[in-house]
């Protein structure tokens, strides 16, 4: 089951484009990862997702229902943080839970406060005296407390320290294990690398890729840096086919390794090398791809 369905989505503002004939499919069950540099498209589809914008054209639906018709029933089942959290100065976690509570018709507290002992948030600060990092983590267990059936998340670790967005990730790994949706925006290469199952790639509004990690590692290609002991035969040297040189300095070359290591380590037994290391697929090359 699709837990998001968006199909020929357009939203214009004026003459210039938020995205232009999106479609995508988030399966349920799954940290499906959103990626595009900043002024993508990012933020203005997950925006029509949770109903606050109105596409110029197409559609688009959660839990089978009409972002924009069915909002306040959709509501009900995402959590959602935006990437311009804003809060009220005054408020506190604990005076935040009963209000929140009170809008989604269920108690918060005890959940909340559990979230707040995880994420290292003392209830009792008020957002004026919170930094930037608190404040995000405030937002997160709001969005985090009535155990969504869909989470969306827009650039939600961006005033995290490390520790803390590696207790993120656990948080949204567990969830998706449970069978719930985390619909996860970011341009941040390697979070979305070590979070998410599946991952799309906007840039200037367009969908340019929507395919597993797997399916990207599959067309990574492995760095390789050889290190040679005499110079004197490099120039005459014939280069396999599986090796792309792409920078010779001196004795140490850098290259991509498009065939097999077992073709290399042949290759290389009987050449003139000093050192040789052979890194795991750059999956960065690959996205950097559809960024430029």
């Amino acid at each position: 089951m699709s837990v998001i369905v968006v199909e020929q989505l357009t939203k214009l503002y004026g003459r210039r484009i938020g995205v232009r004939d999106l479609n995508l499919r988030v399966p349920e069950g799954m940290v499906f990862g959103f990626l595009g540099p900043n002024g993508s498209g990012k933020t203005t589809t997950i925006r029509v997702l949770v109903g606050l914008l109105k596409p110029t054209d197409g559609s688009a639906r959660v839990f089978g229902l009409d972002c924009r018709r069915d909002s306040h029933r959709i509501k009900a089942e995402v959590g959602y943080l935006p990437g311009d959290l804003r809060l009220y100065p005054w408020l506190t976690l604990g005076i935040a839970l009963p209000i929140f509570g009170r809008i989604r018709r269920r108690d918060l507290v005890d959940e909340g406060l559990r979230l707040a002992d995880e994420f290292e948030l003392d209830p009792t600060v008020r957002v004026r005296s919170m930094s930037r990092g608190m404040r995000q983590k405030l937002g997160l267990i709001l969005a985090l407390a009535h155990q969504p059936r869909l989470l969306i998340l827009d650039e939600p670790t961006s005033s995290l320290d490390p520790l803390m967005q590696e207790k993120l990730y656990r948080h949204l790994r567990t969830i998706a294990s449970a069978g719930r949706s985390v619909f996860f925006s970011s341009h941040t290469l390697s979070e979305v690398e070590q979070l998410c199952d599946r991952v799309a790639i906007l840039r200037n509004g367009k969908l340019v890729a929507d395919e597993s990690l797997d399916e990207l590692r599959s067309r990574a290609k492995r760095a390789v840096t050889i290190r040679w002991r005499d110079d004197a035969r490099l120039e005459t040297l014939q280069v396999p086919k599986f090796l792309d040189v792409f920078d010779k300095q001196g004795k140490q070359w850098q290259a991509s390794l498009t065939g097999s290591a077992r073709d290399l380590v042949q290759w290389t037994a009987g050449q003139p090398i000093d050192d040789m290391t052979i890194e795991q697929p750059d999956l960065a090359r690959v996205f950097h791809r559809y960024y430029e």
